[in-house]
């Protein structure tokens, strides 16, 4: 812990120093800010932006050849990637928070998936061929979007101009999986359609196509075609296949636009059972059967927006539908003619979203008043299939759930410039819910530019996490299970506080310095966990909001640009106490809290007569430590602490642009430093001793290398 503190305060102690020299000019070029839309009244400079806004920008994107949000989100500090080895989804961790505290939007409005509106989002199934940049804002969200913005917001920001009136570019992007690799049956295979233009002098149209196809991960299993009954048949991560489909209108008259959205996705995911059952074909050879299954998963996303100015009055609306399916298609594989008979596929999972936000502001004519007024309205309709089997009646048979919720809110944000260094930015939201008691969300935050390039944030906010749909509803009991969700749920309170302090500077016309520093707390009530709410004769278990949450993180980052060189440099230390209570047990865990180190590096050199851009990235994701109940060896249910060993995470890549800058080729690896599993261990005693029990966690396949082609056809 001695030297996580010492590394921390390497990084932090630099904007001091620098604070003190005089040689340091203010960079004051307002022209080169980025712009950030998110929970922003009005479009404004990251400089100008009250809450503390990461951006990835397109350029980022490009240079880690990334298809998806998986592929982008792995070098961020504070993020964790949570992947499932077996079937390739991802879902993002912010300050140890899983994604139902953490949403994920495109161009404002959140993405549905199976378990939430924008929260749950499975990574892999975000395509970012048409992404112009990501925006992050970490801390409670809940006055600007809503429930379950709890940790924080990804807001995916999309394409809708060109520089030219036509653009047509196609890319190929090939990729080893650890070892592995052919044109057909191994590796990853990506490509990439894209064509837009710009008509008649208001009207932009784009539309295109991704097929992300992942042929799996053997690890010396031995595939589909496989015959022997030995275990080996099929793969130790599962092949899938990908395609994204978009297509834009948009429509810019100067003070009115109106925009257009259609996204659809589609992924089959492939299970071969690794059990081959032989068929009796005396006097002839036995012939072999599996009984195999593929789950489906399909989601289509309308988008209507229209944003102006009426009067005075700027406005912002957007409707939105969409529907997330998952099927699972189950069927006989005959191993020998390689037919399937039997096929059989029932929807067990989906989730309808009918959403509506809209907002208005520039209500006074005072410059330094500005307030915005919003709506949200949702629509919730999910529905579980029997075949799921997690859903019982109180006969034992299962049955279909279907269940609408709905909620319409209402807030108020505003912002007071006092002068030109000082902003303040109070809000708050309420919410009329349909199934739970009415919730509401505030916040409170300003920021303070001082002299010599220092800026200063602080935020407050209280926002709120609704229970999901497994919590709510499961009713899983028979002979060996007895879950239950609880309709009486309540929706979890969460308080935050942010701070944080950045510093720009700069050493005569090429070498430009930013440094940062953020100081942020949380804490959680009522926080909804699995519990035993009874032991004998036979244990029962249900969801109850019993637990505690409180977490603090103190982050810092240093920034340097000189020429041709980008390098940046970040550390955080998380500190995470939890109370897990199991009731009827009579026991829970220990509050005090438990350390999690994290730091990121990455380095970018452009060779200015080549045009050729070298990139390094580096991240390591420190040890992770939480407590977990377990029986000891009198039979009685303690809790004792897990830890999962901590990991470096490397990626590189060499971007060169030919014939004109009409061909793009990236080459480049990922996960250099080939982590495939980690440790878990974990403390005990059930044999009357203390000791450690260990086991492994698959984290990924591997190192892998790639090479990405994108032509630009038409430019």
């Amino acid at each position: 812990m001695k030297l996580y503190f010492l590394l921390l305060l390497c990084v932090l102690c630099v904007p001091l120093a620098n604070s003190q020299s005089q040689q340091f000019d203010t960079i004051s070029r307002n022209d080169l800010e980025e712009v950030v839309i998110t929970a922003q009244i009005t479009p404004q400079s990251i400089k100008r932006a009250v809450n503390s806004v990461r951006v990835i920008s397109r350029q980022d994107i490009e240079r880690l050849a990334a298809v998806n949000l998986s592929d982008v989100l792995n070098q961020y500090l504070n993020i964790t990637i949570v992947p499932n080895a077996l079937d390739g989804r991802s879902t993002v961790s912010l300050f140890g928070l899983d994604g139902q505290y953490f949403k994920v939007l495109i161009d404002n409005i959140p993405l549905v998936s199976d378990t939430g509106t924008g929260n749950n989002t499975d990574l892999t199934q975000v395509a970012l061929n048409e992404v112009e940049r990501i925006e992050i804002i970490e801390g409670a969200m809940g006055v600007t979007h809503g429930a379950n913005a709890v940790s924080g917001i990804l807001n995916i920001v999309t394409r809708k101009n060109i520089d030219g009136s036509w653009e047509v570019n196609a890319a190929l992007q090939e990729e080893t999986v650890s070892g592995e690799y052919d044109f057909v049956d191994k590796g990853r295979h990506i490509q990439d359609l894209k064509v837009a233009h710009r008509f008649r002098k208001h009207w932009f149209a784009s539309a295109g196509a991704v097929r992300n196809d992942f042929a799996g991960y053997y690890d010396g299993r031995m595939g589909q075609d496989y015959l022997e009954n030995d275990g080996l048949r099929g793969h130790r991560q599962l092949p899938k296949e990908q395609w994204t489909t978009h297509a834009l209108v948009a429509y810019d008259g100067g003070v009115h636009k109106l925009s257009y959205r259609f996204e659809s996705f589609f992924e089959n995911v492939d299970f071969f059972n690794p059990v081959v059952i032989p068929i009796p074909n005396y006097p002839f050879e036995d012939t072999h059967y599996a009984r195999d299954r593929r789950y489906i998963t399909y989601r289509r996303y309308n988008h209507l927006n229209a944003n102006g100015r009426f009067y005075n009055l700027t406005y912002n609306v957007s409707a939105s539908h969409q529907l997330q399916k998952r099927d699972l298609e189950s069927y006989n594989y005959q191993l020998e003619t390689r037919e399937e008979t039997g096929n059989d596929r029932n929807t067990y999972q989906s989730k309808e979203l009918l959403y509506a936000t809209g907002s208005v502001s520039g209500f006074s004519r005072n410059k330094r008043i500005d307030f915005q007024i919003g709506y949200e309205l949702v629509q919730e309709l999910g529905f579980y299939d029997s075949t799921a089997g997690t859903f019982r009646d109180e006969n034992q048979q299962p049955v279909d759930i279907r269940r609408r919720m709905e909620n319409y809110d209402v807030y108020f944000s505003g912002e007071l410039h006092l002068n030109d260094h000082f902003t303040l930015r109070p809000g708050a939201r309420y919410s009329f819910q349909s199934f739970f008691r009415d919730q509401y969300a505030v916040s409170v935050g300003f920021r303070y530019l001082l002299a010599a390039g220092w800026e200063w944030r602080f935020a407050a906010g209280h926002s709120y996490r609704t229970p999901n749909f497994d919590e709510l509803y499961t009713y899983m009991v028979d002979s060996n299970h007895d879950i239950r969700g609880n309709a009486e749920l309540v929706p979890e309170a969460a308080r935050s506080l942010e701070m944080s302090i950045l510093k720009k500077s700069s050493v005569g016309a090429n070498l430009h310095l930013t440094q940062d520093l953020s100081v942020t707390f949380m804490d959680i009530k009522d926080r909804i966990s699995l519990v035993y709410v009874q032991l004998t004769p036979f244990q029962k278990l249900q969801y109850k909001n019993i637990d505690s949450y409180r977490m603090w993180n103190i982050a810092g980052s240093q920034q340097l640009t000189w020429k041709q060189l980008k390098a940046r440099m970040g550390v955080a230390l998380i500190g995470i106490s939890q109370t897990l209570d199991l009731m009827a047990a009579g026991v829970s865990s220990d509050d005090r809290y438990l350390y999690t180190f994290n730091a990121n590096a990455s380095v970018s050199y452009s060779l200015r007569d080549w045009k050729t851009q070298l990139s390094l990235f580096f991240k390591y994701n420190g040890r992770q430590q939480q407590y977990v109940s377990t029986v000891d060896s009198s039979g009685e249910t303690v809790f004792v602490r897990s830890t999962i060993q901590g990991f470096g995470w490397m990626d590189a890549s060499l971007r060169q642009p030919l014939l004109k800058n009409r061909l793009n080729i990236t080459i480049g690896a990922r996960n250099l430093l080939n982590v495939k599993t980690l440790r878990q261990s974990r403390d005990g005693d059930t044999t009357g001793g203390a000791h450690t029990t260990e086991s492994s966690l698959s984290l990924g396949y591997g190192r892998s290398c790639f090479i990405r082609m994108m032509y630009n056809i038409f430019n």
